[in-house]
C-alpha cells in the first residue's frame, strides 16, 4: 500500500471545481488567485475579526460572510469598511465566500483584488453552505492510501479482492457484477478515512468505470451491465485475499483465523481464499461477504457451532440428541 501525506492541502481552484455544484458557488472576484492553498478543512465565519479582534484568528480556513457579517459591514461608513476589509484581507486568507447570493459591498472587490484573495458567491443560506463546504473539504483533505486490488459492493458490503497477479481478482469481480453486485474500482483502489472513522474506497480517475479482463481487454462496465453496476465510493467492510492452496496464510473457516487488514489504524476483517481449478471464487467471495453481514448483525456461525459442540461433548459420550 502506498500512503500519501497525512497533512494535505488543496487549492481554491480544486475546491471550486469539486464543490462548486454542491455548494452552489460561482466565481466573483480574483480568478487569477485561485492557486491559493487551503490548509485546514474547517470553515470560519469572521464575525469578531471584522470588528478588529484577531486573537486566535484561523487565517488558513475558508472564510464565509453570512447575513450577520454583511449587515454589520453595511452599517459602517465607507471609510471604516475599507479599513476593516483591508486589514481582514491582509491576513492572507485562502478565499472568501459570500452566502445567500448577496450583492458584494462596493469596497470589497478592489480590496480583494489588491490582496490577491479570490471571492466566491453562493446561493445557499449560511448554515447550509458551511455544512456542504465542510463535507467537501473533509473529503478532499482526508489522508489517502492506494492499494492493489479490485473493490466491489455485494449486497451493501464493500469487499476488496486482493491477491498476486493472475489469481483471478478481476474475473471473480466480473462474475459478481454479472450476478447483481457493483464495481467500485478495478486493479487499484484509493482509500480515505472519513470524519466518522470509516475507511472509504473509490476508484482512481484513470480507470473509473473500467475493468481489464485477461484475454478480453478493457471493458466499460456501465455500458455492458448498466449504471446500477457501478458505485462512486463504498465503505470497506471486508478484504478477500486470493492465495495459493499451499499458502501459510490460509486459515480455517473462521474469520478470526484469517486475520485482519490494517489501514489507517483500523482493522478490517480479512479472509484468505485458496485458488484452485474448479473453485467458484465469485460464489465464495459472495458467501464471505454475506457471512460478514451476518456477523455485523450479531450472528456468528462458527461461534454457534463451537457452542453446540461443547454442549454435546459436555453431556458425555453416550448422550443422544
Amino acid at each position: 500500500m502506498k500512503q500519501e501525506s497525512a497533512k494535505r492541502s488543496v487549492t481554491v481552484a480544486s475546491f471550486l471545481e469539486t464543490g462548486g455544484a454542491l455548494c452552489q458557488m460561482e466565481m466573483a472576484v480574483g480568478k487569477d488567485a485561485l492557486s491559493r492553498r487551503i490548509r485546514e478543512a474547517a470553515i470560519h465565519r469572521p464575525g469578531l475579526a471584522l470588528t478588529g479582534f484577531y486573537d486566535y484568528f484561523p487565517q488558513n480556513r475558508i472564510q464565509v460572510i453570512g447575513l450577520a457579517e454583511d449587515s454589520y459591514l453595511a452599517s459602517l461608513s465607507s471609510a471604516e469598511r475599507r479599513t476593516r476589509l483591508k486589514t481582514y484581507f491582509q491576513k492572507k486568507i485562502p478565499c472568501l465566500i459570500v452566502a445567500r447570493n448577496r450583492r458584494l459591498i462596493p469596497e470589497l472587490p478592489p480590496l480583494a483584488k489588491a490582496c490577491h484573495v479570490p471571492v466566491l458567491k453562493s446561493k445557499m443560506i449560511t448554515k447550509h453552505l458551511i455544512n456542504a463546504a465542510t463535507i467537501v473539504m473533509e473529503s478532499m483533505m482526508a489522508p489517502r492510501m492506494k492499494a492493489q486490488g479490485t473493490m466491489v459492493e455485494i449486497m451493501g458490503i464493500g469487499v476488496l479482492i486482493e491477491g498476486d497477479p493472475g489469481m483471478g481478482k478481476s474475473e471473480a469481480a466480473l462474475e459478481l457484477i454479472r450476478n447483481g453486485s457493483a464495481l467500485v474500482s478495478d486493479d487499484v483502489t484509493e482509500f480515505r478515512l472519513d470524519s466518522s472513522g470509516a475507511v472509504i474506497g473509490a476508484p482512481i480517475d484513470v480507470t473509473r468505470y473500467h475493468m481489464e479482463i485477461k484475454g478480453l481487454g478493457i471493458i466499460h462496465v456501465p455500458s455492458l451491465f448498466g449504471v446500477s453496476a457501478i458505485r462512486e465510493a463504498k465503505r470497506l467492510d471486508l478484504v478477500a485475499s486470493l492465495c495459493r492452496p499451499d499458502s501459510k496464510q490460509v486459515g480455517g473457516g473462521d474469520n478470526s483465523a484469517n486475520g485482519v487488514y490494517r489501514i489507517f489504524g483500523r482493522e478490517i476483517p480479512r479472509v484468505h481464499i485458496p485458488v484452485a481449478p474448479g473453485r467458484n471464487l465469485a460464489n465464495i467471495v459472495r458467501t464471505a461477504a454475506l457471512d460478514q453481514k451476518l456477523r455485523r448483525l450479531g450472528h456468528d456461525a462458527a461461534k454457534e457451532l463451537d457452542e453446540r459442540l461443547i454442549a454435546v461433548m459436555s453431556r458425555g459420550p453416550y448422550a443422544v440428541e
